[in-house]
């Protein structure tokens, strides 16, 4: 193999590892984008079951029933 086609060899390869590279980083981009969103609508649940639990009344038996 020749110097020249070695070089055009490795010039393809790094080409091909741009264009991967690149692909990744929209992949991970997209994921951070869903890690978040997530993580707002994780915070708004539990914002919302705490506000249902201080809603309940504090007698509330939480003991199994008779029959258990």
């Amino acid at each position: 193999m020749s110097q020249t086609e070695r070089l055009i060899d490795l010039e393809t390869r790094l080409t091909h590892l741009d264009d991967t590279i690149e692909a990744l980083d929209q992949v991970v981009i997209a994921q951070q984008d869903r890690i978040e969103r997530l993580e707002r609508a994780l915070q708004r649940l539990l914002a919302d079951q705490q506000s249902l639990r201080e809603a309940l009344p504090a007698e509330i038996d939480n003991k199994p029933p008779p029959h258990y």
